[in-house]
């Protein structure tokens, strides 16, 4: 009988043991959990704000582009002015070339009407 009740103790002991491991593998367990769960929760957060982030740079980037077009859309407008105005000049020159053409030919005529004058008055 004490034989068995050596043993009984014995294995109590160790049983005893094991759940004073366990227990405290327990509670090693559960503040790892913890852990986890308040990094996982802070993770949460910042995955949050880096998506609002995202979300207001796609938003610029939209908002760029469609300024990015219409600068390009005036350039292209003010580019069209120029050849007009370019090409403007070139009329104006041409018809100043004209102008000045007809009034040294009109002078020339005057001149010779103006001497033709003077010998009949003669």
């Amino acid at each position: 009988f004490c034989l068995l009740l050596g043993f009984v103790v014995l294995r109590l002991h160790h049983y005893l043991r094991k759940i004073g491991r366990s227990r405290a593998a327990l509670v090693t367990s559960k503040l790892q959990a913890e852990r986890l769960e308040e990094e996982c929760l802070v993770l949460k957060e910042k995955e949050k704000k880096a998506s609002q982030e995202a979300s207001a740079l796609k938003e610029e980037i939209s908002r760029l582009t469609g300024h990015l077009q219409k600068l390009r859309d005036e350039a292209e407008e003010k580019s069209k002015q120029l050849q007009a105005a370019e090409a403007n000049v070139v009329a104006l020159q041409k018809q100043s070339e004209d102008l000045l053409l007809e009034y040294d030919r009109l002078l020339e005529d005057n001149q010779a009407l103006q001497s033709q004058s003077h010998m009949y008055r003669m």
